[in-house]
């Protein structure tokens, strides 16, 4: 598992308004282009380097690809950027703080120690 890689996709979908609306839209296909396109690329790096070895586990594309961010958290993803994504995606389907409530509600079965979210 790669919670780096894990967490570059919440860090790059979040700071980019068109790929949040489009991993709201087509949450799989989303996965799928990003890992494919932007997966290998050098974070922050805008010389056309790139790695050639990163890809998602199956559980890490899968809770991606539904929007599953108490897997994710599970998985070790980084609780800030999976909020923050998050946020932006389905804020504008609830009532103000509503989506906050309802990430807490599905996270409250986790205990500490939390899942670790070094990378």
């Amino acid at each position: 598992m790669s919670r780096y890689l894990l967490n570059k996709f919440l860090y790059t979908v979040d700071r980019d308004p068109e790929l949040v609306e489009r991993y709201r839209e087509d949450p799989a296909g989303t996965v799928a282009w990003w890992e494919a396109e932007r997966a290998n690329a050098i974070l922050n790096c805008h010389s056309g380097e790139r790695s050639s070895w990163l890809e998602f586990e199956d559980a890490e594309r899968q809770a991606l690809s539904t929007h599953d961010y108490p897997k994710l958290f599970e998985l070790g993803a980084h609780p800030f950027l999976t909020l923050t994504l998050f946020i932006a995606l389905f804020e504008r389907d609830h009532e103000p703080l509503g989506f906050q409530r309802e990430y807490a509600r599905r996270l409250a079965h986790f205990s500490l120690p939390y899942p670790d979210i070094a990378t």
